[in-house]
């Protein structure tokens, strides 16, 4: 048997609605990338929609409305994908790293005030592994401070905190990614939601070269006007074969919460009582999207040789998150970063499979075999 640590639930719907779009003769970004936008923002309970290439980008454009410019800091956490940190080098800022609570994997928002400085631009909160930051805390420091929030929320659409859902109305912007390992795919693709009208008329500029005018009203308008470019823009932008298969994943999104749950609930019980294995926390009030679950393992053997021994077995795994400040590019541009908790959790945390599909048989595979890894 052959486990993998994640699995897209895509099917004839996905390639029927991708197959529509390539025979309507629209396949960059239009009429069904309109449509994907709002079915996000109505989701989420956003204003604005703004779809782009991926999650990288839209963190990116993000950024750049935000006001970050050359110069400037943006705090974020170090346990994140390395994209988190890019996109803020990509503007020209630079990273300042929070350290995070070891039970959420979050930054920590008691730790993020000593971090500002007189040259911090924005705070950007990791949504990590499914599970919502702290962002009334986050934004609260935001507003104290006169500092934009961008939440990094590339795994956590469908999370809640309280009766919110991220992507609404607690951060200035939230991004989020639908790449295959993410709840709902688009293959590629990123969306960026706000409450902010003037940031999402740039915002849909800027994606699309800076252009006046998109391809789309000038289509639908019948006119011969010529668009023009005042500014620097660029090329984010999403295609329509990408928007279709993300609107058949939308009406998938809540089955797919719900078994993900159900999943994440079952591993929760097969582990109580086991010293060795630290299951995810969800805070009261929270929603967790589980895009992976993710165990602290306490035990002297190296991580490295339970997962050799769960690979042969066929059982794929992953790392928990890596430490961002420990990657050989992070070494030279921010050397002497000192975050406990992140170097601990980044070599002793454990993602297990868990995706939509997956059976029962399966996860109790997984859960005899990390057991005997474990011993």
């Amino acid at each position: 048997m052959s486990i993998p640590i994640t699995r897209p639930w895509v099917g004839d719907e996905e390639a029927a609605a991708a197959g529509e779009a390539i025979r309507s003769g629209w396949l960059s970004q239009g009429p069904r990338v309109q449509e994907f936008e709002r079915t996000i923002a109505d989701y989420v309970g956003a204003r604005h929609a703004i779809a782009t290439s991926n999650c990288t980008t839209a963190l990116h454009l993000a950024l750049l409305v935000a006001g970050v410019a050359p110069g400037d800091e943006v705090i974020c956490p170090s346990f994140s994908f390395i994209a988190t940190a890019n996109a803020i080098l990509h503007t020209g800022a630079s990273p300042v790293f929070v350290d995070i609570d070891r039970r959420t994997y979050n930054m920590d928002p008691s730790l993020i005030e000593a971090a500002i400085t007189p040259r911090t631009r924005a705070i950007v909160p990791v949504d990590q592994i499914g599970l919502a930051a702290d962002i009334p805390a986050v934004h609260a420091i935001g507003e104290r401070h006169g500092l934009k929030v961008i939440e990094d929320a590339a795994p956590s659409l469908g999370a809640v905190v309280g009766e919110i859902r991220v992507g609404g109305a607690a951060s200035d912007f939230t991004c989020f990614s639908f790449h295959p390992r993410k709840s709902i795919t688009t293959g590629e693709g990123g969306m960026i939601t706000t409450n902010d009208d003037v940031a999402a008329e740039w915002l849909r500029r800027a994606r699309s070269h800076a252009a006046s005018t998109s391809d789309l009203t000038r289509h639908q308008s019948g006119t011969t006007a010529i668009e023009s470019y005042p500014e620097l823009g660029y090329n984010f932008r999403m295609t329509d074969i990408q928007a279709a298969i993300g609107l058949v994943q939308m009406r998938k999104l809540e089955t797919i919460l719900t078994e993900r749950t159900r999943l994440a609930e079952r591993y929760n019980a097969a582990f109580a009582g086991d010293p060795r294995i630290e299951t995810p926390f969800a805070p009261r009030g929270f929603r967790h999207t589980y895009q992976s679950y993710c165990v602290w393992l306490h035990t002297p053997k190296r991580r490295a040789a339970i997962m050799a021994e769960l690979a042969k077995q066929g059982i794929a795994t992953r790392r928990g998150v890596m430490a961002i400040h420990s990657e050989p590019l992070y070494q030279r541009l921010t050397p002497n970063v000192s975050l406990p908790v992140t170097e601990q959790a980044t070599a002793e945390t454990l993602l297990l499979p868990l995706f939509f599909g997956m059976t029962d048989d399966e996860q109790d595979t997984v859960v005899s075999a990390l057991r005997r890894a474990l011993e």
